[in-house]
Protein backbone atom coordinates (compact mmCIF):
# COMPACT_ATOMS: atom_id res chain seq x y z
CA UNK A 1 0.00 0.00 0.00
CA UNK A 2 1.46 3.23 -1.02
CA UNK A 3 1.32 6.08 1.69
CA UNK A 4 -1.00 9.13 1.57
CA UNK A 5 0.13 12.08 -0.16
CA UNK A 6 0.93 13.97 3.12
CA UNK A 7 3.81 10.85 4.79
CA UNK A 8 4.92 10.30 0.26
CA UNK A 9 5.93 14.15 0.41
CA UNK A 10 7.46 13.89 3.13
CA UNK A 11 9.76 10.82 2.33
CA UNK A 12 10.26 12.60 -1.00
CA UNK A 13 12.11 15.25 1.28
CA UNK A 14 14.99 12.87 2.11
CA UNK A 15 17.57 12.53 -0.85
CA UNK A 16 18.86 9.52 -2.83
CA UNK A 17 21.93 9.34 -1.11
CA UNK A 18 19.87 8.87 1.83
CA UNK A 19 16.97 6.30 0.67
CA UNK A 20 17.39 4.12 3.83
CA UNK A 21 15.93 7.00 5.77
CA UNK A 22 13.27 7.38 3.35
CA UNK A 23 12.43 3.87 3.38
CA UNK A 24 12.33 3.92 7.32
CA UNK A 25 10.11 6.78 7.30
CA UNK A 26 7.63 4.95 5.25
CA UNK A 27 8.02 1.60 7.15
CA UNK A 28 7.73 3.34 10.41
CA UNK A 29 4.27 5.61 8.78
CA UNK A 30 2.41 2.25 8.04
CA UNK A 31 3.72 0.69 11.16
CA UNK A 32 0.31 -0.58 13.40
CA UNK A 33 2.62 -1.30 17.03
CA UNK A 34 1.38 2.48 18.18
CA UNK A 35 -2.04 3.45 17.93
CA UNK A 36 -2.55 6.52 15.36
CA UNK A 37 -2.25 9.14 18.34
CA UNK A 38 0.93 7.40 20.59
CA UNK A 39 2.20 7.00 16.04
CA UNK A 40 2.27 10.62 15.23
CA UNK A 41 2.66 12.43 18.38
CA UNK A 42 5.91 10.45 18.85
CA UNK A 43 6.77 11.52 15.23
CA UNK A 44 5.76 14.92 16.23
CA UNK A 45 7.55 15.29 19.23
CA UNK A 46 11.04 13.76 17.73
CA UNK A 47 10.37 16.54 14.80
CA UNK A 48 9.86 19.54 17.35
CA UNK A 49 12.95 17.75 19.27
CA UNK A 50 14.93 18.25 16.10
CA UNK A 51 13.85 21.81 14.96
CA UNK A 52 14.78 21.32 11.23
CA UNK A 53 12.23 23.26 9.77
CA UNK A 54 11.22 21.75 6.82
CA UNK A 55 11.24 18.36 8.56
CA UNK A 56 8.95 20.13 11.59
CA UNK A 57 6.53 21.66 8.80
CA UNK A 58 6.26 18.06 7.08
CA UNK A 59 5.30 16.32 10.17
CA UNK A 60 3.22 19.00 11.53
CA UNK A 61 1.22 18.44 7.85
CA UNK A 62 0.84 14.54 8.06
CA UNK A 63 0.69 14.37 11.78
CA UNK A 64 -2.55 16.93 11.54
CA UNK A 65 -4.62 14.41 9.98
CA UNK A 66 -4.13 11.98 13.03
CA UNK A 67 -3.52 13.96 16.36
CA UNK A 68 -6.65 16.03 18.12
CA UNK A 69 -5.54 19.58 18.80
CA UNK A 70 -4.81 18.78 22.49
CA UNK A 71 -2.60 15.78 21.24
CA UNK A 72 -0.79 17.85 18.79
CA UNK A 73 -0.03 20.28 22.27
CA UNK A 74 0.95 17.52 24.07
CA UNK A 75 3.54 16.28 21.97
CA UNK A 76 5.00 19.84 21.33
CA UNK A 77 4.68 20.26 25.50
CA UNK A 78 6.99 16.79 25.61
CA UNK A 79 9.76 18.22 22.98
CA UNK A 80 9.99 21.43 24.99
CA UNK A 81 10.02 19.86 28.19
CA UNK A 82 12.23 17.63 27.74
CA UNK A 83 14.46 19.70 25.72
CA UNK A 84 15.00 21.27 29.19
CA UNK A 85 15.28 18.48 31.35
CA UNK A 86 17.28 16.36 28.97
CA UNK A 87 20.17 18.61 29.60
CA UNK A 88 19.48 19.23 33.22
CA UNK A 89 19.52 15.51 34.29
CA UNK A 90 21.99 14.14 31.86
CA UNK A 91 24.21 17.12 33.09
CA UNK A 92 23.69 15.62 36.80
CA UNK A 93 24.03 12.09 35.41
CA UNK A 94 27.65 12.82 33.63
CA UNK A 95 29.14 15.16 36.47
CA UNK A 96 31.72 13.16 39.01
CA UNK A 97 30.39 15.12 42.08
CA UNK A 98 26.65 13.46 43.63
CA UNK A 99 26.27 16.62 45.43
CA UNK A 100 24.36 18.58 42.70
CA UNK A 101 21.95 15.30 42.66
CA UNK A 102 20.71 15.83 45.99
CA UNK A 103 19.72 19.50 45.29
CA UNK A 104 16.21 19.90 44.30
CA UNK A 105 16.42 20.94 40.56
CA UNK A 106 13.71 24.24 40.87
CA UNK A 107 12.80 24.22 37.29
CA UNK A 108 8.78 24.32 36.76
CA UNK A 109 7.63 20.95 35.05
CA UNK A 110 4.14 21.34 35.48
CA UNK A 111 3.21 19.92 32.36
CA UNK A 112 4.43 16.18 33.04
CA UNK A 113 1.99 16.24 35.99
CA UNK A 114 -0.73 17.57 33.71
CA UNK A 115 0.02 16.73 29.90
CA UNK A 116 -3.26 17.33 28.23
CA UNK A 117 -3.67 13.80 27.02
CA UNK A 118 -3.08 9.97 28.20
CA UNK A 119 -0.37 9.55 30.56
CA UNK A 120 0.83 6.98 29.07
CA UNK A 121 1.17 9.03 25.55
CA UNK A 122 2.92 11.76 27.10
CA UNK A 123 5.41 9.07 28.68
CA UNK A 124 6.45 7.79 25.52
CA UNK A 125 7.09 11.08 23.22
CA UNK A 126 8.92 12.33 25.93
CA UNK A 127 11.17 8.80 26.17
CA UNK A 128 11.54 8.89 22.23
CA UNK A 129 12.49 12.76 22.61
CA UNK A 130 15.04 12.21 25.65
CA UNK A 131 16.67 9.08 23.04
CA UNK A 132 17.20 11.74 20.50
CA UNK A 133 18.80 13.99 23.31
CA UNK A 134 20.87 11.30 24.84
CA UNK A 135 19.50 11.96 28.41
CA UNK A 136 20.31 8.09 29.83
CA UNK A 137 18.50 9.04 32.95
CA UNK A 138 15.67 10.12 31.78
CA UNK A 139 15.26 7.33 29.21
CA UNK A 140 15.29 5.00 32.01
CA UNK A 141 12.41 7.17 33.70
CA UNK A 142 10.24 7.76 31.02
CA UNK A 143 11.08 3.62 29.87
CA UNK A 144 10.22 3.00 34.10
CA UNK A 145 6.87 4.72 34.11
CA UNK A 146 5.54 3.32 30.50
CA UNK A 147 6.41 -0.21 32.07
CA UNK A 148 4.20 1.03 35.03
CA UNK A 149 1.06 1.87 32.30
CA UNK A 150 1.69 -1.60 31.04
CA UNK A 151 2.77 -0.38 28.05
CA UNK A 152 4.63 -3.16 25.88
CA UNK A 153 8.75 -3.11 25.01
CA UNK A 154 7.54 -3.63 21.24
CA UNK A 155 5.83 -0.12 21.62
CA UNK A 156 8.89 1.38 23.43
CA UNK A 157 10.85 0.05 20.87
CA UNK A 158 8.95 1.17 17.85
CA UNK A 159 9.06 4.88 19.83
CA UNK A 160 12.89 4.33 19.96
CA UNK A 161 13.07 3.46 16.09
CA UNK A 162 10.62 6.52 15.52
CA UNK A 163 13.03 8.83 16.63
CA UNK A 164 16.43 7.43 15.61
CA UNK A 165 15.06 7.89 11.83
CA UNK A 166 13.24 11.55 12.75
CA UNK A 167 16.57 12.39 14.01
CA UNK A 168 18.51 10.96 10.50
CA UNK A 169 15.98 12.43 9.08
CA UNK A 170 16.39 16.15 10.36
CA UNK A 171 19.89 15.84 10.65
CA UNK A 172 20.20 14.74 6.36
CA UNK A 173 17.71 17.93 5.54
CA UNK A 174 19.35 20.14 7.81
CA UNK A 175 22.78 19.02 5.66
CA UNK A 176 21.26 19.79 2.85
CA UNK A 177 19.40 22.96 3.93
CA UNK A 178 23.72 24.04 4.64
CA UNK A 179 24.58 22.71 1.47
CA UNK A 180 22.08 24.54 -0.36
CA UNK A 181 20.58 21.79 -1.97
CA UNK A 182 17.72 23.09 -4.19
CA UNK A 183 16.34 19.85 -5.16
CA UNK A 184 17.50 17.25 -2.71
CA UNK A 185 16.15 13.90 -5.40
Amino acid sequence: MSPDPKTAALIAMIPAYAADIARNLEVLAAEEVLNAQRKWGTFLACAHAMGTPDLVRAIEDVASAHLSLEAADGARAAAAIMGMNNIYYRALHIMRSAEYQTLPARLRMAVIANPGVEKADFELWSFAVSAINGCGACLDAHEGELKKHAVPAVEIQCALRIAAVVHAAGRVLASEAARGASSPR
